[in-house]
This record gives C-alpha cells, structure tokens and sequence, in this order.
C-alpha cells in the first residue's frame, strides 16, 4: 500500500506512522529522516542538502523530490510506504506521480485551536527530551521530568505565535493538496482530534484492515 500522510503540524501524523507500519506493514518515510540518511552517508545529494541546511535556507523542490525518488527505489519500500511531509506543494505531488502511485491519502482533519492546544501544551525535557502536557500527560511533579529530573521547557516552534506561523504556511502551501487528491478520488478524511487508539481505530475503518 503506498499512502501519503496530509495534515497540518500538530495533527498526530508521525504518531500515528509509527503504529501504521505495523498495521499495514510497510515502512514510514519522512523528508526530516531522509535528508539526515543522505546527509549521514555523504552522498552527492546528502553533501548538497547539508549545504543548504547549513545556509539556513530551505531545501528546494528539486533536491526534495530526487532524494525521495532515490529513497523509494530500496527493497524495504518495494511493498509501499508512507509518505510524511512530502509532497507539501502541487508541484511536488505533480512530480512523485511521474515516478510512483499513490493509492491512497489520509487527510488528518483537525481544526487550528485544537492544534494551538497540543502544541503551545507541549513540554520537553532540557536533560533526556522527554516529552510532557500541561493537559493530557502532565508530569508529577509541575515543570520537572519524572524520568531524569530535568527541567521542562516549551520549545520556540510550539510558542503560540510560531503555531500561527507554521499554520499559516500549511494551509497557503500544502493544504491545497487536499482537493487535489480529493478530486484524484484517493483522498480519505481521518478526524485526528480524538486521542490516539481512537484515531488509530479510525485510521483502521478507512482502511478497511
């Protein structure tokens, strides 16, 4: 089965990849994860990401679309695979379908102050990075981890006004691939607001598995 993984940050997809490889069997792949595999094996396409990331600027369509092309052509990805934060452009998605078929994507549906919510909630460890909630997994003791002691801090990218901002760039930039898949006919709706076994058993029923 080869599937994408459409939502806006915040909507549990990477959660939920990880039991679906399981679920389905085939493997997660997502654009942060390749680009560390290329740059880690000092390809020609790696050295070049790396170049780009270390300018600060971001990696263009181009250099995107050949590294996943190269990543869907190894063995664990003959079966199919799930595709997380690629394609994120009309044009991207215009491209992986010159070089693979999509059968299906999960739209995870979740409305922007649900996202706010999660993540503005988000607390990370300063010593092991363990992840916390002020809402929904809340520590044991307020702003300190229970595994190493450490302190908890709310990362920039998940302060309410980078939220805004990275909400802001979803919905001009890959939520028009919404109506682009719905029109393909391969485009299935997920509500991702509930906690997780209730999305995964959601994500089940629209699979049919």
């Amino acid at each position: 089965m080869k599937l994408i993984f459409l939502g806006p940050p915040g909507a549990g997809k990477g959660t939920l990849a990880a039991r679906a490889v399981d679920i389905i069997g085939v493997p997660h792949i997502s654009t942060g994860a390749i680009f560390r595999a290329a740059i880690a094996a000092k390809s020609s396409l790696g050295l070049k990401v790396k170049a780009i990331i270390d300018s600060g600027k971001l990696v263009d369509d181009g250099t995107t679309i050949e590294l996943v092309k190269e990543r869907l052509t190894q063995t664990d990805a003959k079966k199919g695979y799930i595709l997380d934060g690629f394609p994120r452009t009309i044009p991207q998605a215009e491209a992986l379908a010159t070089f693979s078929k999509v059968e299906r994507v999960i739209n995870f549906d979740i409305p922007d102050d649900t996202v706010v919510e999660r993540l503005s909630g988000r607390r990370v460890c300063k010593g092991c990075g363990a992840n916390y909630h002020v809402t929904f997994q809340k520590p044991k003791k307020n702003g300190v981890c229970d595994a190493c002691g450490g302190e908890l801090y709310t990362r920039e990218d998940d302060k309410k006004e980078a939220i805004q901002k990275r909400l802001e760039v979803y919905r001009a930039q890959t939520a028009p691939l919404i109506d682009y898949y719905r029109s393909a006919g391969i485009l299935v709706d997920v509500d991702a607001r509930p906690q997780v076994e209730a999305v995964v058993a959601n994500f089940k029923k629209a699979m049919g598995v």
